[in-house]
């Protein structure tokens, strides 16, 4: 007796995209939440010290806005017209990588871990945005 096939179905490349977001954002989390086990990082926070250098608001909303990129991004893969969909999430999937290429040096290993698989995640979404099927 043969094992039945498992049936699966076609994903359009925008779920992809969607699917691949969430997890570059779920990485990005982690990697933050870790990072304040770091010993010494808790007391910076509290002494006035960003992830970009002194705390200020317009610090934060930089990060604030750097971060939430990746978030609106799960939803804007569903959303936009083909097009800017692709070139989008071509460019920004670029850009992603090359922030955590910059950040990961002298990090601690889970940072690199959880950068490398970023680095990953991000160049996986050019990928198929790259390769967006034609009519």
């Amino acid at each position: 007796m043969s094992p039945a096939s498992l049936v699966d179905i076609k994903l359009h490349v925008r779920f992809k995209l969607s699917a691949l977001w969430t997890a570059l954002m779920f990485c990005y989390i982690y990697g933050d939440y870790f990072g304040l086990y770091v010993p010494g990082k808790l007391q910076g926070m509290l002494d006035g010290d960003g992830p970009v250098g002194p705390v200020s608001e317009a610090t934060l909303v930089g990060t604030a806005l750097l971060l939430a990129v990746p978030g609106l991004m799960v939803f804007l893969s569903l959303l936009l017209p083909p097009r800017l969909c692709r070139w989008l999430n071509i460019g920004l999937g670029v850009f992603y990588a090359a922030v955590m290429l910059l950040t990961m040096p002298g990090a601690w290993w889970f940072y690199v871990a959880l950068g490398v698989i970023e680095v990953a995640l991000s160049l996986l979404i050019v990928a198929y945005a790259w390769r967006w099927p034609r009519a």
